[in-house]
């Protein structure tokens, strides 16, 4: 079992529109390209296969990460991933793109 350091952390939807404005954070969106073109997060970045080698070459590996995907659910495993691969301050956005669009549906950007 993995020390709790070496976890990724938990974010619920109302944390991460607080804290949207402040630029040290990175909202990556793991969802398919065409749901991601469809609408997102404001500012998050569309992390996929073909883009993951060039964001782990550009990337600040202790700025916080938020992962964000449909519901909450694959996020968990990427932001696994990301701390396996030496990123320090992980979250999974619980609820996913789903509830943030529920919650904030005029926080959208397309």
């Amino acid at each position: 079992m993995a020390n709790s350091e070496e976890n990724f952390k938990h974010m619920q939807i109302s944390d991460l529109q607080q804290v949207l404005t402040d630029e040290a954070y990175v909202v990556v969106d793991i969802r398919d390209a065409a749901s991601f073109q469809a609408g997102h997060i404001p500012n998050a970045i569309h992390l996929s296969n073909e883009s993951l080698p060039e964001f782990l070459r550009t990337a600040d590996f202790d700025a916080p990460v938020v992962v964000c995907c449909y519901h909450g659910i694959s996020s968990q495993q990427a932001a696994q991933f990301l701390i396996s691969q030496d990123f320090t301050d992980v979250y999974s956005l619980d609820g996913g793109f789903t509830d943030w669009q529920m919650q904030y549906p005029d926080v959208v950007a397309r």
